[in-house]
């Protein structure tokens, strides 16, 4: 597999995505339960006949479908687990303030993640990303949207830094390595499927080879979707370690998220810099 092909797989298409707030979408599965058992309660107040409870369960599936259909059809079931969890994990104060730094790259067609590494306004993202387009814009969940311009890029390692003009912005930390532990727990946050701000967990597995990388990348047993390239990886002290930038279909694991060793930055930075 080369390293064209897995950018294929993450770059997201110009399929149109409907924009559902997770607040939303909990209230509107809450809403559909309380629905369901409304109707049971309803029903049985009836003193005609008992209400069987396989039409109970018929009536709470149809509502159930009926929900998932407001979704358009390129969101699977598995992407509304995604926002489900997203939710929860946003209730954490600790991942809550991540968010704040993970902002939204728009780069012509193409739509991906990017997140602050400097308060005054260094961005870090993916080289396919933003490749060859001439306006790029990068919006803060709070700070708004900004004109973006590319600083530096690595090509190679599918890294590349933005610049946007402003002072205070909320920022992550890197990580001065990618040291990591077997399965260590990790968090990421991106935009992928045309959400924003979406907050997940998953595993490092390991690092793996491809074919026309020189150097490995980070495997991660995690939901990675199309939009989620530019996610930081984030360790359990709160320090970015990797870079998402495409999903492989491994023989061993399944489907895969990979992600670039934050190392492979810095060598980047201090080679440019001397």
């Amino acid at each position: 597999m080369n390293k064209s092909d897995e950018e294929k797989h993450d770059i997201i298409d110009e399929d149109l995505y409907e924009d559902i707030p997770e607040e939303e979408l909990l209230e509107i599965l809450d809403e559909e339960k309380r629905k369901a058992i409304k109707a049971q309660a309803d029903k049985e107040a009836k003193p005609k006949r008992p209400f069987p409870k396989w039409a109970f369960w018929l009536i709470a599936v149809a509502m159930m479908i009926n929900v998932i259909a407001l979704l358009p059809n390129t969101v699977s079931v598995p992407a509304v687990n995604f926002l489900i969890t997203s939710a929860k994990l946003s209730q954490d104060d600790q991942v809550s303030a991540y968010k704040q730094s993970v902002v939204v790259i728009e780069a012509g067609d193409s739509r991906g993640t990017g997140f602050s590494i400097s308060a005054d306004g260094k961005i870090l993202t993916n080289h396919h990303v933003i490749e060859d387009e001439r306006r790029i814009l990068a919006a803060y969940p709070e700070d708004g949207l900004f004109d973006a311009e590319v600083i530096a890029s690595y090509p190679d390692i599918d890294l590349a830094v933005l610049q946007v003009k402003a002072e205070g912005l909320p920022y992550l930390d890197l990580a001065n390595d990618s040291d990591f532990t077997a399965r260590e727990h990790i968090h990421f946050i991106g935009n992928p499927l045309r959400f924003q701000g979406i907050a997940n967990e998953g595993e490092i597995i390991g690092y793996t080879e491809l074919d026309s990388w020189d150097q490995q990348v980070m495997m991660l047993e995690a939901p990675v979707y199309r939009g989620n390239s530019g996610s930081p990886v984030i360790n359990s002290e709160g320090a970015v370690i990797g870079v998402v930038f495409a999903t492989l279909d491994h023989e061993g694991h399944g489907k895969v998220g990979l992600a670039v060793p934050i190392d492979y930055f810095h060598e980047k930075q201090s080679n440019h810099e001397t």
